[in-house]
């Protein structure tokens, strides 16, 4: 379910005055929005291990212990802060696991741009639409390092805007506040993107 800006920023102005009923709409309303950003970023070797359900209500309570001073000092709009809150439990939770899985997870640093694979090959099946999913274990490694590459030689916030847009499914105006930048920049850097990712992924499957 989507909430307007608005909406939300009168449920801060609500719980910052002391209304109790705002601070608990204000803490659950974006749940769905917070497990989907979890799913993309949590990888998928950990999924015996966590559940992304549970990572989020982990969020939840941390910000509600820190809420009283997100209120006084506002340092972000409201979800780009719990969002932020969620990567650094994704992050937590996979520096806790990383002994049970090897030194191959151990080198992959967990940061609010970290994308797994499964999530790098689901991006691409959004972007090339009429490109159908490798069948066997072969082509799928293969599309994995072609994802790979054109994805590392995008600038590292214009690969951010793809992911937010058509992973994380967040509007333009979502996308603005969590990489603090105007609408019509991300709409610029989306578009670039897609054309360097188009010709890079290209270039790696010819």
């Amino acid at each position: 379910m989507s909430h307007s800006r608005a909406d939300t920023e009168e449920l801060v102005r609500r719980a910052a005055a002391g209304d109790r009923t705002a601070e608990t709409e204000l803490l659950v309303r974006h749940q769905s929005r917070l497990k989907r950003m979890v799913t993309v970023r949590l990888d998928r070797r950990l999924a015996s291990r966590i559940d992304p359900s549970d990572i989020v209500q982990e969020t939840l309570i941390l910000a509600a212990r820190r809420l009283p001073e997100y209120l006084q000092e506002r340092p972000l709009p409201f979800y780009p802060w719990i969002r932020q809150l969620a990567i650094e439990q994704v992050a937590q939770q996979h520096r806790r696991h990383v002994k049970a899985l090897g030194r191959s997870v151990k080198r992959e640093a967990v940061h609010a741009g970290y994308l797994p694979d499964h999530s790098a090959v689901e991006l691409v099946m959004r972007l090339v639409a009429d490109r159908a999913s490798p069948s066997d274990d072969a082509a799928r490694q293969e599309l994995r390092a072609a994802v790979r590459k054109a994805l590392d030689q995008l600038d590292p916030q214009d690969r951010e805007v793809l992911v937010l847009r058509f992973l994380e499914q967040l509007s333009t105006t979502d996308v603005a506040e969590v990489l603090g930048l105007t609408t019509a920049a991300v709409k610029s850097r989306q578009r670039r993107a897609l054309e360097r990712f188009s010709r890079y992924f290209e270039e790696h499957t010819a």
